[in-house]
């Protein structure tokens, strides 16, 4: 079968399926490997992120269920910032060892920058991890100085790039705070693909796992979506995470929603981006998916 044009109606339909938003989910590991991973935010207004895309699947859960999967029995990953099924880590570690100076050349230039520094907070873990950011002393003398990318203590980015490079990895939580240690004592051994084949790989989950994508302002839906009825007492909230609506592009072609973004420059600060609605919806350009697909890359 070969993906093929769908309506707007059946797009819904695919879509909201797809995602698990029909009432299908069962539990918490098979909802994480259908939707592909979950995005990890510290901001908690109502919830943190995962557990608000975990909770408009499965309802009421036991939200401990996380912690067990991640540092228990290690069915998940945390890595940059995401929750991943185990069996992805082959994938990740393509992606971990990637060398893109297009997108990757100010973490290299940092890391050039701070060389002795990245050897000091591998030889720290190495000797006494795993550690908390904050139970690793400065080095000096890169320690604390003022900088408006790291501010005043750089030991949080190092450990960020440092993880997202494949060097150490995160291996549990005190509270709200990560426990690093080298990755190599934290992720058993697994195979070794390509970046080229994992992206591959990562584009045909990523296409099943939303079920429906815009190509040059069509929609497309996946050869093994599924279609048909959703329950119409099926209700429930959305996080602004949530992968049924966080491209604006695809939003708008299958839902309608559109927020243009308008510049606002309070007297004596920075820009702000705002958002405000749009009535009627205008139909997304070309250029424009494809700046949504070099920003999921991204």
């Amino acid at each position: 079968m070969k993906p093929r044009e769908v309506s707007v109606e059946e797009a819904r339909r695919i879509a909201v399926r797809a995602q698990l938003l029909d009432g299908s989910a069962t539990d918490v590991l098979s909802t994480v490997r259908q939707l592909g991973f979950l995005q990890l935010d510290p901001i908690s207004t109502v919830a943190p992120p995962q557990h608000l895309v975990l909770w408009s699947r499965l309802g009421l859960h036991d939200r401990t269920e996380l912690d067990r999967l991640l540092w228990e029995e290690r069915k998940l990953v945390e890595w940059n910032a995401f929750l991943w099924p185990a069996e992805d880590l082959p994938l990740l570690r393509a992606r971990m060892g990637r060398r893109d100076r297009a997108l990757d050349g100010h973490l290299i230039a940092f890391l050039k920058e701070n060389a002795s520094f990245r050897r000091y907070v591998l030889r720290e873990l190495e000797r006494r991890g795993p550690l908390l950011s904050r139970e690793i002393e400065d080095h000096r003398p890169s320690g604390r100085e003022a900088h408006r990318w790291w501010g005043e203590r750089k030991m949080g980015l190092m450990l960020g790039v440092l993880n997202a490079r494949g060097e150490v990895a995160v291996v549990g939580r005190r509270g709200n705070q990560r426990l690093w240690d080298l990755a190599d004592r934290w992720y058993p051994e697994t195979e070794r693909i390509s970046w080229a084949d994992a992206k591959r790989v990562f584009d045909e989950k990523r296409f099943r796992s939303l079920g429906v994508r815009l190509e040059r302002g069509r929609l497309i839906a996946h050869p093994e979506a599924v279609d048909g009825a959703v329950p119409r007492n099926q209700t429930t909230f959305l996080s602004p995470f949530d992968r049924l609506v966080h491209d604006r592009n695809r939003a708008e072609a299958v839902w309608g929603f559109y927020y243009p973004a308008r510049d606002v420059r309070p007297q004596g600060q920075a820009r702000v981006r705002l958002l405000r609605p749009a009535d009627p919806p205008r139909r997304p350009r070309d250029r424009e998916d494809r700046a949504a697909a070099r920003q999921e890359e991204w």
